[in-house]
């Protein structure tokens, strides 16, 4: 007992004097902002604090995030009365997340919304999206403004999808995944504003700047579900000849390094 409570003070001082390390404290996941827990389903949706700053950006996310937990949960209440087989593993399982990805010029923020859902299948599945948000007009957004023109097969959307297929096929190389990268995988790809990808802001090395676009994919899009979501980079040099005044002035600089877009 003398040995013990020797040994406890000798750690104690140790731990005072920095020769051991202090444990840090685990990471706790932030609490969900809305929830719906029934015997059909248990669903969150949780925002990020950069979103929770900004009232009117705050309330459309909430806003949209109740309504899609809202409908999952009646249509697991009616799978439920249904086939209630379906729920012997327990209640559905969903959870959607808004994360800011970028903020530029003050005022462009960048939103990568994912989606969990697992329905007591083979495999639970994920989707993702994204939202870009004009805090000074405090509304959504397209890119639209950043082009001279955004036609459907127009040179924008060409050169757009051009580089993003070279960056999955890049990207598929590393995860030694080329054999996937395909015409077959890569038709959902357009030439098109809505059906190119969920569009995103990248940050870059110089303040207020955005160094390009960044494209993101859920698994199944552009690859087998075993590969995981993929997200695409495009350079805002590959699209200069074909920036507007407000998109000169939003891109500049590079990509910084080990920038986290969220790639699986």
């Amino acid at each position: 007992m003398i040995f013990l409570r020797t040994f406890f003070s000798l750690c104690s001082i140790l731990l005072l004097l920095g020769v051991l390390p202090i444990r840090p404290a685990l990471a706790t996941e932030p609490k969900p902002d809305f929830t719906i827990k029934t015997k059909s389903i248990d669903t969150n949706v949780t925002l990020d604090a950069k979103i929770k700053a900004d009232a009117a950006l705050a309330a459309d996310c909430l806003t949209e995030g109740k309504a899609w937990a809202a409908k999952n949960s009646a249509d697991a209440d009616k799978e439920r009365k249904q086939d209630p087989q379906m729920f012997r593993n327990g209640a559905w399982s969903m959870e959607r997340k808004y994360e800011t990805r970028s903020v530029v010029d003050g005022h462009y923020v960048s939103i990568v919304r994912s989606d969990y859902m697992d329905t007591g299948g083979a495999h639970p599945n994920s989707d993702v999206n994204t939202i870009l948000w004009d805090s000074a007009a405090n509304k959504r957004i397209s890119i639209r403004p950043f082009f001279t023109e955004t036609a459907d097969g127009g040179a924008t959307m060409k050169a757009m999808v051009k580089a993003v297929l070279a960056s999955l096929t890049a990207e598929k190389k590393k995860r030694d995944a080329g054999e996937t990268a395909t015409n077959e995988w890569f038709k959902g790809v357009e030439p098109k504003l809505l059906k190119i990808g969920a569009v995103t802001l990248a940050p870059s090395t110089v303040a207020g700047k955005s160094s390009g676009l960044t494209f993101h994919y859920p698994p199944y899009a552009v690859g087998p579900y075993a590969e995981g979501e993929y997200v695409a980079f495009v350079p805002w040099e590959t699209v200069k000849p074909y920036l507007a005044p407000e998109g000169a002035k939003t891109f500049g600089g590079t990509r910084p390094k080990g920038d986290n877009d969220g790639a699986q």
